[in-house]
C-alpha cells in the first residue's frame, strides 16, 4: 500500500513502514478564523495503540455530534468520527483487518484526516460492493439506529413511529425496523424531506404541527420538544420510547400521567459512544455493511463534497438543507 501526500511518499508493507519519511497528514481542525469553523493544516502522524489500525482515509461523514463537539473546543482541536478508507497498518496486537483492507469504523474524534488511527473493536472490513462514500455514511448512523431497536426490543408485528425520519439515522432506523418485521411510520417536517423515504417503501406523515394518528408500541426519537410528547402519548401500554438526539434543543416534557396511562411503558435514553465504552462494535459494523450489500439497509448520501470545501456541507447540515447523511472525500 502507498500513501501519497504531496510530492512525499511512504510505503507501507506490513505493520511496520519501510522507509522513515515524516508524513506530512493534513486534518481538519477547529478555526476561530474561518466561517465555517474549520481549517486544515498539518497534524503529527497518528502512533497507533497496540489495539488501533493505522487507515488512509477516502471518506469521512459529518454527524451533528461532530459539530456540537466542534463548538465546545479550543481553536486547533481534532474531530471526526465517521471514516471510511484503507488499512496501511495493521494493529500490533494481531487484532482487526490487515494492511489492504477497505474499512469503515468509528475514530476517536480523529477521523477528519488524511490518516486515522482507529481502535480495531470499532472497525469493520468494507465489502468490495460498497463505496467509500457509501461506507463512511454507516458506522456512527448505523450503529445508533441499531442500538436504538435493539433497546426497544421484539420488532415482527409492532408499530413503530419515527421521529426526525428524513435525517441519517432516522433512514437507518427506518430501515432495519422494517427488516426487522415492524410497520414503520416516518415522521418528517415536510413532503419533500420524506421523498428519498416514500421512495424506498416507507410509509411517511409529513408536518410536526399536525401530529399522526393511532396507537404505537415504539417510539424512536431525535426530534425532542413538543414533538416528543406527541410521539410519547401514541404509545400503547408496555410500549417503549428510545431518545437518541434533541435537534429542536427543546426539554423533554411528558404528560402528568406519563406512566400512570401507559402501564409498563419505558423511557430509554443511547448515547452512542457511552454504548461504544461498554463493548466493541466491529461485529455489530459488519452485520450492517452485510445488510447494505442486501439492500436492506440503505444509506442515503444527500450531500457529497470534497473535504476542502467542507463549510458547504456544515452549513448544509446546519441550515437543514439535506437529507440523510453528509459525506467529505479526501
Amino acid at each position: 500500500m502507498t500513501l501519497h501526500q504531496d510530492s512525499r511518499t511512504r510505503r507501507y508493507e506490513g505493520r511496520e513502514p519501510v522507509v522513515p519519511v515524516e508524513v506530512d497528514v493534513k486534518a481538519l481542525v477547529t478555526s476561530a478564523d474561518e466561517p465555517d469553523g474549520l481549517r486544515l493544516e498539518s497534524v503529527p502522524e497518528p502512533r497507533p495503540a497496540p489495539g488501533e489500525a493505522l487507515v488512509e482515509v477516502h471518506a469521512v461523514a459529518v454527524n451533528r455530534a461532530d459539530l456540537l463537539l466542534a463548538a465546545r473546543q479550543p481553536p486547533g482541536a481534532r474531530l471526526g468520527l465517521d471514516v471510511a478508507g484503507t488499512v496501511v497498518r495493521a494493529a500490533d496486537d494481531g487484532t482487526g483487518p490487515p494492511v489492504g483492507t477497505p474499512v469503515a469504523g468509528v475514530a476517536a474524534s480523529t477521523g477528519w484526516a488524511q490518516l486515522a488511527a482507529v481502535r480495531t473493536d470499532r472497525l469493520a472490513a468494507v465489502p468490495a460492493e460498497v463505496t467509500p462514500t457509501v461506507a463512511a455514511a454507516v458506522p456512527v448512523a448505523g450503529l445508533t439506529a441499531l442500538y436504538a431497536l435493539r433497546r426497544a426490543g421484539w420488532l415482527l408485528g409492532r408499530a413503530v413511529l419515527v421521529t426526525g425520519a428524513s435525517g441519517g439515522v432516522g433512514g437507518f432506523v427506518a430501515d432495519l425496523a422494517a427488516a426487522g418485521g415492524g410497520a414503520v411510520l416516518g415522521w418528517v417536517g415536510t413532503p419533500e424531506r420524506g421523498r428519498h423515504l416514500t421512495e424506498r417503501g416507507h410509509r411517511v406523515h409529513a408536518g410536526y404541527a399536525a401530529p399522526p394518528q393511532g396507537a404505537v408500541d415504539v417510539v424512536v426519537d431525535s426530534v425532542g420538544g413538543p414533538v416528543f410528547r406527541e410521539a410519547f402519548v401514541r404509545l400503547r401500554r408496555g410500549g417503549v420510547a428510545v431518545v437518541f438526539g434533541n435537534t429542536v434543543r427543546a426539554d423533554l416534557v411528558l404528560p402528568p400521567d406519563w406512566g400512570h396511562a401507559r402501564a409498563g411503558v419505558r423511557l430509554e435514553h443511547l448515547f452512542l459512544l457511552d454504548e461504544l465504552e461498554r463493548h466493541g462494535a466491529d461485529e455489530d459494523l459488519a452485520t450492517l455493511f452485510g445488510l447494505v450489500v442486501d439492500g436492506r439497509l440503505r444509506p442515503h448520501v444527500g450531500l457529497q463534497a470534497d473535504w476542502t470545501d467542507a463549510a458547504t456541507a456544515v452549513r448544509a447540515l446546519l441550515e437543514r438543507r439535506v437529507t440523510g447523511r453528509v459525506v467529505l472525500t479526501l
